[in-house]
């Protein structure tokens, strides 16, 4: 039988927007409908299937505990979540931590202290810390993805809290694990970034404590936080790995460490697409079911 052109087509669009084909649209559909939802098996798709911005933030709501499993309770549960951001921003204008000039990272910053009770006294005027910084560029890059502010700091605020949660005790131990992949892909590479010193000063925290938030655009990082979010925080190290074969031949070019760091801090934007794509091969390769990658 001839091909279908309208099919061809529908393939073709899907496939551009991040499904493999029509029927992975539709049992994402059919998942989303249920009431309570499945997170076990939302959580499997995501791993296993992109996400279309069309669901992504959806689906990053009820997989971080924003809204419930329960669909039917979406809109008061969110209801509830606008009226807490409320109260809390009043509160900080209140108190004279932030006014209408303040950037929006730093409202979320404070917003975050302040429900943590990390607050620090409107009289200290200190640089953020180190922690602060991760939490600045991560809000920066979820204002990037993100339009409504409300969402925006529910989604900064749960991810962040789900990932020292379910991923503290794991994340000192990926430089390592990067290092172990490493060998098996280019043992070549791993070598030369040994010999010129810069292996232990790789950008560690700006791709892992930060979840590549200021490395990667926007578009590729949310492919990522997909599957950071539903539940592996190893795909970080698959695209730590991918960024270093992706440009072998210049790094093993750079004979001087800071030349090294300066490079990866500062990858070139245009082919990251290519880059993800390829870790999330990597990841499954290596990590075999996605649902035991963490």
């Amino acid at each position: 039988m001839a091909d279908d052109p309208q099919r061809n087509f529908r393939s073709a669009y899907y496939e551009k927007v991040g499904f493999r084909g029509v029927e992975e649209k539709k049992s994402l559909e059919i998942l989303l409908k249920e009431n309570p939802l499945d997170l076990e098996k939302l959580s499997t798709f995501s791993q296993r299937f992109p996400l279309p911005s069309m669901y992504r933030i959806h689906v990053w709501k009820v997989l971080l505990g924003i809204l419930p499993p329960h669909s039917d309770s979406h809109a008061l549960v969110g209801g509830y979540r606008k009226e807490q951001y409320q109260d809390i921003m009043e509160a900080l204008e209140v108190m004279r931590y932030i006014n209408p000039s303040t950037p929006s990272t730093h409202v979320y910053l404070r917003m975050f202290q302040l429900e943590n009770q990390a607050l620090p006294r409107c009289s200290e005027t200190q640089l953020p810390d180190e922690e602060n910084e991760d939490f600045l560029s991560i809000s920066r890059a979820m204002e990037e993805i993100v339009d409504d502010p409300v969402d925006c700091y529910w989604l900064i605020k749960c991810f962040i809290n789900q990932f020292h949660m379910k991923f503290g005790d794991s994340v000192p131990h990926l430089p390592k694990s990067l290092e172990h992949y490493l060998s098996q892909e280019e043992p070549r590479l791993l070598t030369h970034l040994k010999s010129t010193g810069a292996l232990p000063q790789l950008p560690f925290s700006l791709w892992f404590r930060r979840c590549f938030a200021g490395c990667l655009p926007e578009s590729s990082l949310q492919r990522v936080w997909d599957k950071v979010i539903s539940g592996s925080c190893k795909i970080l190290v698959f695209v730590a790995l991918e960024i270093l074969l992706s440009y072998k031949i210049m790094l093993m070019g750079i004979n001087r460490l800071d030349g090294v760091v300066r490079f990866l801090c500062n990858i070139p934007q245009e082919n990251t697409d290519a880059i993800v794509t390829k870790a999330i091969d990597l990841w499954q390769k290596y990590c075999g079911n996605p649902n035991h990658a963490v």
